[in-house]
């Protein structure tokens, strides 16, 4: 009785087995490869999934002082010292926005907190690197404009400044120290950038170098530069984050900062990148040039920072150097540029301590052109009275003018014509006149 049960047993399973292989083999082949691949897919959970508990966080027992106290002593002995923080640190602060730009409304300043602690762990991060790079250069600037000064024999000595990329820097950059050189030969040009002290950067310089023209590209070590005038703890606010860079680029206050206490380390004249030379700028000592005149009293009504040409520790730029460093706002355009040398220089002549021993040059001489014109500059005559008009402009600017100011902001994206007043002025300022220095389209 019980063998005929298991015998029963055993036939029960061969039909349902049947008819579990006759199911799968009625199903078309498709639905059957998707059941294989949830049953794959499934396995793969199951075999490569794990768990893993949630770990509490843990709070210090220390309070915020001695926890400083701690990273300092455990630190790098080398990440110490912060006068040792130069250009590399500036390049992560502006690469990071900072982070430190105040706004008006809490949600602004929630996210400028968290930009401010991802600034600071990616200064962290990078201390190691960055330290290795700022030994080097300030080793390098100092020892190498030294040593460029002591071997050119300069006539005069140019400054230029360029604190962007390498890949914004163009053919109408170029041309303002083609210009430099069509009427300074033998002067020396120390170009202060981050991007251009490397081998593209001695690439774009190599036609002028090849001319035997000096000219020296150069990393700026800031704490050197700034060392010994009140821009040292401006600078020293800014890596601690104590001084809000605003929202105007820090870049472009950077630049306004290093010409100024370049020419008093060192004396001599400071062009903008976006400027041609018309004539020979060595018959002028410790000038400054106005913007703007009132057309009442025919007095300046605004100066600009563009074109400087003062002697060295000039005590002037001690006063522009003082102004930046008390009263800086960056979230003003133009407040620590060309407000400044205004705002100085307008208390100067109203309450007159002493004989600075500088001169305002009229508009004619570096600005003979405003910002809201400059578009007229650029435009080929299209009939005689615009023609006769370009010839007398032309004329005015070769007796009166000394550089002419394009205000690139403006005019950067414009077409130079052939024939326009810009074209004729570089045709005049080149050195390399069959190159695409013209930038004629």
């Amino acid at each position: 009785m019980e063998q005929s049960k298991r015998t029963e047993h055993v036939v029960l399973l061969q039909r349902l087995k049947r008819l579990v292989v006759s199911f799968f083999c009625c199903l078309p082949l498709s639905l059957l490869g998707l059941l294989l691949m949830l049953l794959l897919i499934y396995n793969s959970f199951c075999v490569f999934s794990f768990h893993l508990d949630t770990i509490s966080p843990v709070k210090s027992t220390l309070p915020p002082t001695q926890q400083h106290q701690f990273l300092h002593h455990h630190a790098s002995p080398s990440l110490t010292t912060s006068s040792e923080v130069d250009s590399s640190l500036l390049l992560v602060v502006k690469e990071t926005s900072l982070g430190f730009v105040q706004r008006q409304n809490d949600s602004s300043t929630t996210r400028t907190e968290r930009r401010t602690r991802k600034f600071k762990r990616r200064v962290e991060s990078t201390s190691v690197i960055t330290q290795r790079l700022q030994v080097a250069s300030r080793q390098r600037f100092k020892t190498r404009v030294k040593s460029f000064l002591s071997k050119s024999s300069c006539e005069s000595l140019f400054f230029m400044t360029w604190i962007s990329s390498i890949e914004s820097f163009g053919d109408r950059e170029r041309f303002t120290i083609e210009s430099l050189f069509k009427f300074h030969p033998n002067s020396c040009l120390i170009l202060v950038s981050n991007s251009f002290d490397c081998d593209r950067g001695t690439l774009i310089l190599k036609p002028f170098i090849d001319k035997g023209l000096k000219v020296l590209p150069i990393k700026p070590d800031f704490a050197y530069i700034f060392k010994d005038t009140l821009a040292e703890k401006w600078f020293e606010r800014l890596k601690k984050g104590t001084l809000s860079p605003g929202v105007i680029p820090l870049e472009q206050n950077l630049s306004n900062l290093l010409r100024l206490v370049l020419l008093y380390k060192y004396g001599g004249i400071y062009l903008d990148t976006d400027v041609i030379v018309l004539k020979p700028l060595t018959s002028l000592h410790n000038v400054i040039g106005a913007q703007t005149v009132d057309a009442v009293t025919r007095k300046w009504s605004r100066l600009n920072n563009a074109v400087l040409i003062f002697d060295k520790n000039h005590p002037l730029l001690k006063r522009f150097i003082d102004e930046f460093s008390r009263t800086f706002n960056g979230n003003k355009w133009g407040h620590n540029g060309p407000y400044l040398v205004s705002r100085v220089i307008a208390r100067i002549n109203i309450a007159p301590s002493s004989d600075l021993g500088f001169s305002v040059l009229p508009p004619s001489a570096f600005y003979p052109v405003d910002w809201t014109r400059i578009k007229r500059f650029y435009r080929a005559p299209t009939n005689e009275t615009e023609a006769n008009w370009l010839r007398m402009r032309l004329t005015h600017l070769r007796k009166n003018t000394f550089a002419v100011h394009l205000w690139n902001r403006e005019s950067k994206k414009l077409r130079i014509e052939e024939g326009s007043i810009i074209h004729q002025l570089m045709s005049h300022s080149c050195i390399f006149c069959n190159s695409s220095s013209l930038h004629l389209s």
